[in-house]
Formats: C-alpha cells, structure tokens, sequence
C-alpha cells in the first residue's frame, strides 16, 4: 500500500511512464502518465518515454516524489505500489535503465534521489499492436485513481 505523498513534497511530484506504445500492454505506462498529465494535478508533472534512460536522472533529482509507472507481466494480476530505494552503486551500470538506477544515478550526480514509488500494472500481449488488452485498460484506470488518491 502507497503511503501518501508528504505535504511538503506535492509541488514536486514527478509521474513516470516508460513502455513501447506499439507493444499492446507495454504501453500502459506511457497512457496511464498522459491520463495524469490531462487532470491538470497541481504541482504534478509528467513525463512520457519509451525506456529509462540516464537523461532523466535529472528531473528526477529535483523532485519531491518520483512515480515509475510500468507494466508487469510476471507480477500479481493487480496494480500495486511498492516503495523504492536506489541501487547499491556497486551495482550500476553505465548500460542498465530501471527505476532503482535511476535513483542511484539522481543520488550520485545531483545529489538528491527523492521518495519514489513503482506503480505497476498487470500486463497480458506485448505484440505489436497499439491497444491495450481489457486487462490493461482496468489496469490503466485503476492506476491514475491510485495516484489522485495520494491527494486526498
């Protein structure tokens, strides 16, 4: 269960969706983040990308709280939160652009990796195709209502 987002961070709350839009589910991150973005959150940005990468290691520096939203196809058949703390940096590579890297890489460079929280969405077909499965569409729902509930 998500903890809500401290008051002190609100105006700084960065939403993350990463996905392949032409992959069917693996888009849901990137749809679930422009549903986000269209509510018009104060003191919410978002931002839209294929993968991670070490570019974004800054706006997620200078936020309070950071959401990696994604889809999960070998996790449990619900959306979930769960906390994340950055990688051991023993264990970065230069290479590798998951959530947890992305926190070490905002720690080490900028000094700051902030609250974050991985928001993830079952996912069924990862074929080429632009439509989420039912499954995701849910998913995608559920998930821009667990966020707006963090403000509340």
């Amino acid at each position: 269960m998500a903890s809500k987002v401290p008051s002190t961070t609100k105006p700084a709350l960065l939403v993350i969706g990463y996905g392949n839009t032409l992959r069917g589910d693996d888009g849901v991150g990137p749809r679930v983040a422009e549903a986000v973005d269209a509510l018009h959150l104060p003191g919410v940005r978002t931002l839209v990308c294929q993968q991670l990468s070490p570019e974004h290691a800054a706006p997620i520096a200078l936020a309070g709280t950071v959401i990696f939203v994604d889809a999960a196809v070998d996790a449990p058949k619900e959306v979930q939160f769960r906390r994340l703390e950055p990688k051991d940096t023993s264990q970065l590579m230069a290479h590798a652009a998951d959530p947890r890297t992305m926190l070490a890489l905002s720690r080490d460079v900028f000094g700051h990796a902030p609250h974050a929280l991985w928001l993830t969405i079952p996912a069924e077909k990862m074929d080429f195709s632009e439509d989420l499965t039912p499954e995701a569409q849910r998913g995608c729902a559920e998930a821009v209502k667990k966020i707006q509930s963090l403000f509340r």
